[in-house]
């Protein structure tokens, strides 16, 4: 067993499979299509980007369409035999290549992705991908499969590549090497390189509905709280990941106390609003603490998109009560767009440096106390 076996992959939600063991994926029927569309009749582009939200499926398409393409007999097929016009990206449970992928020794997929430095002790993960990391990828591609068919490249993510690795990889791009398909993955299309953008089809994957959620998630190995799948794909934004860690870190319980601690609009709940912090508070509470944080920011975002677009779904009891006392008007969403915009400065600070995260919580809950001040109704 490798040094590191032990280690979760920085594409990998803690202690659930990862993107390269699932062989199902809900909710994206639109961007397989579109890619079986392109392969179907023979005009599969060398690059595709596959872009959307964190967690709603981009590395298992990815991988999905590795195993589909790198299983397909060379062209001709192996006995001259013509291939078919349709395609699937579906594989069988004996598949050679689908095992090999999954124990990450087939030989004609190349992953790249930020890695555990070992030289660190304890090890670290990488915080970005660099050029050396792209340029290793050359002797992968210069090599020739023996038997022929497609090689595949998957990157997770685009987004963490240094400005020199997207330079490096921009090369590859321009002179792709024959029956090289590049996947490339991005949660944040927008920042990446026009050159990049431009050398790539894509394919966009969207936030999973309620029902796909409940699939993906269960496929995970994920067991959800009964009638809990409006909540979670509400908190999760349809993202699964983000949904496998709120469930590990009890994310709807936090944020019921979230929304039970600002009473309907009346003003923070004190004896909440410690215990709340108390729980942030200490070593091994830094989960815990990151956790809270998302959540509240959640919480005044979810209240400033509902004073302009009316309130959705509720992801805990009382929030809708909530929306209509203190977020029933776009002035009051304003005013939760600016608490939300200095909290997310003022704790990303907190958190940079290391300051007290109970105090932090503290005062994140005091300015929202004193935006309550602000907005509420006279009747809340």
């Amino acid at each position: 067993m490798d040094e590191d076996a032990q280690l979760v992959a920085a594409d990998q939600v803690e202690d659930h499979p990862h993107p390269r063991e699932v062989l199902t994926i809900y909710g994206q029927d639109a961007a397989q299509a579109r890619f079986l569309d392109a392969w179907s009749s023979d005009r599969l582009h060398h690059a595709w980007l596959l872009r959307g939200p964190v967690g709603v499926g981009k590395a298992t398409l990815s991988y999905r369409i590795a195993r589909a393409l790198i299983a397909e007999p060379p062209a001709g097929g192996l006995f001259g035999d013509p291939l078919p016009a349709d395609r699937t990206l579906e594989t069988p449970q004996d598949c050679a290549v689908q095992a090999r992928i999954a124990a990450q020794s087939e030989p004609r997929l190349y992953v790249l992705r930020r890695e555990w430095d070992q030289d660190k002790k304890p090890p670290r993960l990488q915080t970005q991908i660099s050029v050396d990391n792209v340029r290793a990828m050359r002797r992968f591609l210069q090599m020739s499969a023996a038997d022929g068919g497609w090689r595949v490249v998957i990157i997770d993510t685009v987004d963490e590549m240094t400005v020199q690795a997207a330079n490096a990889l921009l090369k590859f791009l321009e002179e792709p090497p024959a029956e090289t398909l590049f996947l490339l993955i991005t949660h944040s299309p927008a920042g990446l390189l026009p050159t990049i953008r431009s050398r790539c089809r894509t394919l966009d994957l969207k936030p999973l509905a309620p029902d796909a959620l409940a699939k993906a998630l269960s496929q995970a190995g994920a067991e959800l709280p009964n009638g809990a799948e409006i909540a979670l794909s509400e908190l999760a934004s349809g993202s699964a990941g983000k949904a496998l860690r709120l469930l590990a870190g009890d994310g709807l319980q936090v944020y019921a106390q979230l929304v039970a601690m600002l009473r309907g609009g009346r003003g923070i709940d004190r004896p909440t609003m410690v215990r709340l912090s108390e729980l942030c508070a200490g070593r091994d509470s830094a989960d815990r603490y990151a956790l809270v944080l998302d959540l509240t920011k959640t919480l005044l975002a979810r209240l400033a998109r509902a004073a302009v677009t009316g309130p959705p779904p509720a992801a805990a009891n009382g929030e809708t009560e909530l929306i209509h006392a203190v977020a029933a008007h776009p002035s009051q969403g304003q005013a939760w767009a600016e608490t939300l915009a200095r909290i997310s400065a003022t704790t990303r600070h907190a958190m940079a440096v290391n300051l007290d995260p109970a105090q932090c919580v503290i005062d994140t809950f005091l300015e929202i106390d004193a935006t309550l001040g602000r907005v509420r109704t006279p009747a809340a």
